[in-house]
């Protein structure tokens, strides 16, 4: 069952009759003779000495329609990546690793570097680019998934639910976004979708008014998921930013290359938890700092492509104006914790809205100092068109480094 989310925008699906996994594996199993269906996990090697890839690897045994698996693994050496062809070799699946710090695919890099095609700095966002270029080398995929490495709760009826609205022959969907309730050990999870997207938004359409880019934004019930799902053709003609402003830029360029009647939202968990990022106040380059610049600035770019202008000014206002809505949004979360019997503490809420507020004005700065700034990574299409073989020596290079010595 489906419903408009909000404006009426994007058609979202509700987990309303908890249909076993097993029935949605079993359908998922015949969508898959029409669709395969391939998967990518972007990962740190960090992550495989975490508490929760080895339980994700353990269900995605167990997942009987999935084609291929695709692992981007970063800041890994060559006894690391040696250990992570054991750690994932347990798979059925046609599964390879993407060695992004190896030489094989850090020659391929300074290659599209000298075309001015390289990402220009490390990331998730790079790491998913990279193997979204090894799945359109493939072939063997027509649906592609992707979820984090980190998540605590994973069952894989999440992927199942994930999968179906893109696999299922009969729908025309072309991109599918998980979402899910950002509660665990009863807290009120999710800071910086709640304290400086959904204000921000807001903030937004007051002081540059109504506009569909931001009604479309706010029409995703939790925006900074990191679970989706697309058809394999739109890896070709999307750009991906490489810091933490992917999960925003893919939305912004889906709205621009697709008719939101293709796009869709789905409810793919109960319960979702996962490795929790420091604010951070003192690094402006890690944690919750670091993704509050990067997601202002995703923001304003997009605005500017759309016509909207900025000033100092403009940015001031902008942050008194978020800042306001951040506060009255916290006292209705304190509300909703109490009457859910959660906790939430309402002076670290603070303290983290004054932190993005002050991002805001930070972020403002860096997108006028830098107008020049590349803040995408091409798109293959275009990477294609500029090095035709590419793709074809970067399968070569992987299949190398998952079959031969290294």
């Amino acid at each position: 069952m489906s419903d408009f989310h909000q404006n009426g925008i994007i058609t979202d699906f509700h987990n309303l009759t908890r249909r076993s996994v097993e029935a949605l594996e079993q359908e998922l199993c015949q969508f898959a003779r029409r669709r395969p269906m391939g998967l990518i996990l972007p990962s740190l090697f960090s992550e495989l000495e975490g508490p929760a890839l080895s339980a994700i690897v353990d269900e995605l045994v167990k997942v009987p329609y999935l084609n291929e698996i695709v692992i981007g693994l970063d800041r890994a050496d060559r006894e690391q990546f040696l250990y992570a062809r054991d750690f994932f070799s347990r798979l059925p699946q046609h599964t390879r690793i993407l060695w992004n710090d190896g030489p094989r695919l850090r020659a391929l890099d300074a290659e599209l570097e000298e075309h001015g095609l390289g990402a220009l700095e490390p990331g998730k966002g790079r790491n998913v680019w990279y193997c979204a270029g090894y799945m359109l080398s493939s072939g063997r995929s027509t649906v592609v998934g992707l979820h984090d490495c980190d998540i605590l709760t994973y069952e894989r009826g999440l992927l199942a639910r994930l999968m179906y609205p893109v696999a299922h022959p009969n729908f025309n969907y072309s991109f599918c976004k998980g979402y899910y309730p950002r509660i665990a050990e009863g807290k009120l999870n999710g800071r910086v979708s709640r304290l400086l997207v959904t204000p921000l938004l807001r903030a937004l359409k007051t002081v540059c008014g109504p506009m569909p880019y931001l009604d479309y934004l706010d029409s995703f019930r939790y925006p900074l998921s990191g679970e989706f799902a697309m058809r394999s053709e739109v890896l070709e003609g999307i750009r991906m930013p490489a810091d933490w402003g992917l999960e925003i830029g893919v939305l912004s360029e889906l709205q621009r290359n697709y008719s939101l009647r293709q796009l869709c939202q789905v409810d793919i968990a109960d319960a979702y938890d996962h490795k929790h990022q420091p604010v951070s106040e003192d690094d402006p380059d890690s944690g919750l700092n670091r993704m509050s610049l990067d997601i202002s600035k995703a923001l304003y770019r997009k605005l500017a492509t759309q016509g909207v202008t900025f000033s100092s000014e403009d940015f001031r206002t902008l942050k008194a104006t978020y800042y306001r809505f951040a506060l009255d949004l916290i006292e209705a979360y304190d509300h909703d914790a109490t009457m859910n019997g959660l906790s939430l503490d309402r002076h670290s809420e603070e303290q983290a809205v004054e932190l993005f507020a002050s991002n805001l004005l930070e972020a403002g700065n860096l997108f006028m100092d830098n107008p020049r700034e590349r803040p995408f990574i091409p798109s293959w299409n275009r990477v294609q068109a500029a090095v035709p073989d590419l793709l074809t020596r970067m399968h070569e290079a992987v299949e190398l480094d998952n079959q031969g010595k290294v």
